[in-house]
């Protein structure tokens, strides 16, 4: 039986003022089967024509953060801690950083892991590439 989920895109801007951003990862949550994960691929050369000077370390470091967020736990800080539902909250609220969540859209599933595999493929990965990592 479907369940409701929400996913939200990750994105990286690395200039605010300009606006321009390359999708890097996927959030996708559910409450009624208690998951949220984030899939992340960080293709460094799209982001480099952005931004030459971008800091690929510092977005790596916060791609990691909110992987942890999502796997919850202490390690990942206060916002670790609360429920998944606080965590998703807490990911995709608006925020000027260089890396945001688009708005989150909502859709039914009885697996929340194919649908982060099949929402990073569609969403983020270049055409025809396979992902390397969730």
């Amino acid at each position: 039986m479907p369940h409701v989920f929400e996913y939200a895109v990750l994105r990286v801007i690395p200039r605010i003022e300009r606006g321009e951003c390359v999708n890097v990862g996927v959030l996708v949550y559910s409450a009624p089967l208690n998951f949220l994960k984030a899939a992340v691929h960080l293709d460094e050369a799209r982001l480099r024509a952005l931004d030459p000077t971008v800091d690929l370390a510092a977005v790596e470091a916060q791609l990691s953060s909110l992987r942890a967020v999502c796997a919850g736990g202490p390690a990942a800080g206060a916002a670790g801690t609360t429920t998944i539902g606080r965590r998703f909250r807490w990911l995709t609220a608006p925020r000027s950083t260089i890396i945001q969540a688009a708005p989150a859209h909502t859709g039914l599933t009885d697996d929340p892991e194919r649908e982060l595999a099949h929402l990073l493929r569609v969403l983020v990965l270049p055409p025809g590439e396979v992902a390397r990592r969730p």
